[in-house]
């Protein structure tokens, strides 16, 4: 049967009369949804086609499975199922009446309960037409709903079913408990009194009591009232409602609530909280602008003690009018409730021209050819609303679900760290390899550190795997250091006095002293040299073993402070768009250096099992990469407190654990003599080392037959097996294959280098970097707030904020958190 017959439409409707025998051979397939089910009708399960799509949405009457026009086929030809249910979402004009406005027309809204609306359609000129229908394959007869009376019991159940059935997503949703607020019905009618009332952008207080705190603004008269009181002495006197029933004016938003992503608004004739969606608006009539409005650091939102221009403005470009971009790269990815973080780094991530075949292939292929979103539409209407709402990008909700699953973080609608993701992502690619090309190679590399006795001056010289380049934030070079003392002043005078802050003064570092303290030694904690037989003062530098050929760098923003509080450092870097790096190329052991013996240190067992030491420096570096504290003590401890990156490779291959950011449990060392493995894996009767101690040593970048014969030969103890491994440097030799120069089709300039089949596989090259993508962190912390990327296509910078695809005009580079570049070919 041809396509093009296929999709006909209405000639093959049958009539009424026949529904009944038609669907007879049909009906051992169909099933009626139960409460475990899982119905997709929001999404293609091959694609990002959806009832909004041109060809609509198929859903199989027995997986419940969803299916866009181009994959439908596919599954009938496959599963032999035949009988599917048809979804369409349509947007039409309303007729116009007599007056010249629009006539409401009757929606068709009980057919798709849980498809959310387009927020850019709010407009009396427009409205939804839903319309579902049973198509029988292969010929294609269709038969409209509702058609109750004609259709089987069964039939008219099972779609009755499936058509109210809730999304998926949220029964995934561990949060779902949580009540989805809805709409205000006064939000789209509310009158506002031309009073001439502005409220300040601090000093807040109840207009009858004085109270400064638990403060509602009527959004009618402007008026400032304090709310209810609570059985534990907090809150108010309860004025607000007192003016609501006095008045009759129903909406009201929190005050301290207001950020540029919106506000706690109440409603008293609903009697619940509620959306406004048009907050802003309402907000601008009494003078607020929601983009000053932020986030503090204990939790409440007040412009009192945030500046007037924020990174929120400079981030997101705000103020300037921004083109908006359409075709194949500039696809818009829809926020699902807190998942920009995904967003942005799937669009960098795509950006990079190498496709993630296999794992993601339907992903990248939609990306790459841009078929069927943000294509600008030609249609024959007036408005150029509904043109903007036909490019509405894709919703990521199956590959959310996908990628996440498992997860105890990344499956919630918690915001996350987009660091985190991508390592997240490329644990993932490693753990599931298709083919001979690993995605992941292009961001691998090779760490050299060499760890320098400070006393007998002897060295030792180890590897390790990386895929992020991690640049110190240097404080104590800023180059305004005047100006950030005369604003700390007035910042704090401000504060005192509850006046509006100065504005803000960035700390302005240069990149060269990031760069340089990176290369500097630290200082290595509980330092045991094995030339004094004791502790000492120890110092480690790191090298590039290998340069990637992409090259992401992390400015490590986030710390704690004194109090153990995570705070952000808001600075501004001079990043540049061209970097070379070639002088931090590892150069190994250097005439006249003298390596440090092979000697372990003695194992000292305390009496009391709580005195165990945990190196807190390694704790402090892993949590700053946005790991839960609790999981980067734990990773630390089992890895013997050999150091930040054992303990880092730890993480990776536990953080699918459900008990990953658990508190960690010390065993009495009694159990530690028999169980010392125990948190590595079982040991298997043939003595075989736990295959997670095995991959750690591997990640360090030795190869597997070594590991698994130093943890043999030292009774599977992690740490003794990696001095073991250092004392026997001949058998290193031994086992480590020639490297493999192959010359690369697409980049004549790198070179693959192997060091076995199961070790780690780089892409080495030359150290010149260009910048090509930068993803930005707006809000006190990575666990709050919101992510944007602003990625380099065609010579222009691009902004990519969720669904929005502009032509970027000011493109923030010196206040990003995770920059990407690529290798400049020799």
């Amino acid at each position: 049967m041809q396509r093009a017959a296929l999709f006909s439409g209405g000639d093959a409707q049958m009539a009424a009369g026949d529904l009944g025998e038609l669907l007879v051979p049909y009906m051992p397939t169909i099933r009626v949804p139960k409460s475990g089910d899982r119905v997709y009708k929001t999404e293609c399960a091959f694609s990002y086609d959806s009832p909004d799509s041109e060809g609509g949405l198929y859903v199989c009457m027995n997986t419940f499975l969803g299916f866009g026009r181009e994959h439908i086929e596919r599954h009938y030809r496959k599963t032999g199922q035949c009988v599917y249910l048809h979804l369409k979402r349509r947007v039409i004009e309303k007729v116009p009446g007599a007056s010249g406005g629009a006539l409401p027309k009757r929606r068709n809204a009980k057919l798709f309960l849980d498809l959310e609306a387009n927020s850019d359609l709010n407009s009396d000129d427009f409205e939804y037409e839903d319309e579902a229908k049973l198509v029988l394959f292969p010929d294609h007869y269709e038969i409209p709903l509702p058609n109750i009376e004609e259709l089987p019991a069964l039939v008219t159940i099972a779609c009755d079913a499936l058509l109210s059935a809730k999304s998926p997503y949220r029964k995934q949703d561990p949060d779902s408990w949580e009540e989805e607020l809805q709409a205000s019905k006064h939000a789209k009618t509310l009158v506002q009194l031309d009073n001439g009332v502005r409220i300040p952008p601090s000093g807040w207080k109840c207009s009858k009591c004085d109270l400064q705190e638990n403060l509602w603004l009527n959004l009618t008269d402007g008026s400032v009232l304090c709310g209810k009181w609570f059985f534990d002495g907090s809150g108010g006197n309860g004025h607000a409602v007192e003016h609501y029933k006095e008045t009759g004016y129903p909406l009201v938003v929190k005050l301290g609530t207001i950020t540029p992503d919106g506000a706690d608004v109440y409603s008293f004739d609903e009697e619940e909280p509620v959306l406004d969606p048009h907050i802003a608006k309402h907000l601008a009539h009494f003078g607020i602008d929601m983009l000053q409005m932020q986030v503090t650091e204990n939790g409440l939102r007040d412009n009192d003690i945030k500046p007037r221009v924020s990174e929120w403005e400079v981030i997101q470009e705000a103020g300037v009018k921004l083109k908006p971009m359409y075709g194949p790269g500039y696809t818009g990815m829809k926020n699902l409730g807190n998942s920009c973080y995904l967003n942005a780094v799937m669009q960098a991530i795509f950006t990079s021209n190498y496709q993630f075949s296999g794992l993601l292939e339907d992903l990248v292929i939609v990306f790459c050819s841009g078929k069927g979103w943000n294509t600008k539409p030609n249609l024959p209407l007036k408005s150029e609303l509904l043109n903007l709402a036909q490019h509405n990008g894709i919703s990521p909700q199956m590959f959310k679900a996908f990628i996440s699953k498992g997860h105890p973080e990344f499956s919630s609608s918690r915001q996350q760290d987009a660091l985190e993701f991508f390592l997240h992502l490329i644990n993932l690619v490693e753990r599931n390899p298709v083919g001979s090309e690993n995605p992941s190679d292009v961001f691998r590399f090779l760490v050299e550190e060499c760890t320098r006795c400070c006393q007998s001056r002897k060295v030792r010289y180890a590897e390790r795997v990386d895929y992020i380049m991690q640049l110190p934030v240097a404080m104590e070079a800023a180059t305004n250091k005047d100006e950030l003392i005369a604003y700390e002043l007035k910042r704090r005078e401000a504060e005192a006095t509850r006046r509006p802050l100065p504005e803000l003064v960035r700390a302005k570092i240069p990149f060269s002293a990031c760069l340089q303290a990176f290369s500097e030694p630290s200082n290595v904690e509980d330092f045991w040299s094995s030339a004094l037989q004791a502790k000492s003062a120890g110092v480690k530098t790191s090298r590039f073993a290998s340069f990637p050929e992409y090259l992401v760098v992390q400015i490590k923003k986030f710390t704690f402070g004194l109090d153990w509080i995570p705070k952000k450092l808001d600075v501004s870097i001079d990043m540049p768009d061209f970097l070379d790096i070639n002088h931090l190329r590892a150069r190994g052991l250097q005439p006249g250096e003298e390596e440090l013996p092979d000697i372990a240190p003695p194992i000292i067992i305390p009496d009391d099992p709580k005195a165990l030491d945990i190196d807190e420096c390694s704790v402090m570096q892993l949590a700053e990469m946005g790991f839960p504290l609790e999981a980067c003590r734990k990773a630390v401890y089992y890895t013997g407190n050999l150091g930040a990156e054992v303990a880092f490779n730890w993480i990776i291959a536990h953080m699918e654990e459900p008990d990953f950011a658990e508190p960690l449990v010390i065993p009495a060392y009694g159990e530690i003599a028999s169980n010392g493995a125990a948190a590595f894996g079982a040991v298997g009767l043939d003595n075989q080392p736990p295959e997670e101690m095995v991959s750690i040593i591997i990640s360090m970048g030795f190869q597997r037959n070594l590991a698994i014969q130093a943890l043999k030969a030292t009774n599977n103890n992690l740490e003794r097996g990696l001095e073991w491994i250092f004392s026997h440097p001949e058998l290193e030799e031994e086992s480590e294959p020639a490297l493999d120069m192959m010359d690369m089709d697409n980049n004549a300039n790198a070179n693959i280098a192997e060091t076995g089949s199961e070790g780690p596989r780089v892409k080495d090259g030359s150290g010149r970097y260009e910048l090509f993508g930068f993803i930005s962190h707006m809000g006190t912390s990575t666990m709050s707030g919101h992510y944007v990327c602003h990625l380099k296509k065609e010579g222009r910078w691009v902004i990519y904020n969720d669904l929005r695809v502009c032509a970027s005009e000011r493109p923030p580079k010196d206040l990003g958190y995770i920059y990407f570049y690529h290798r400049i070919p020799s």
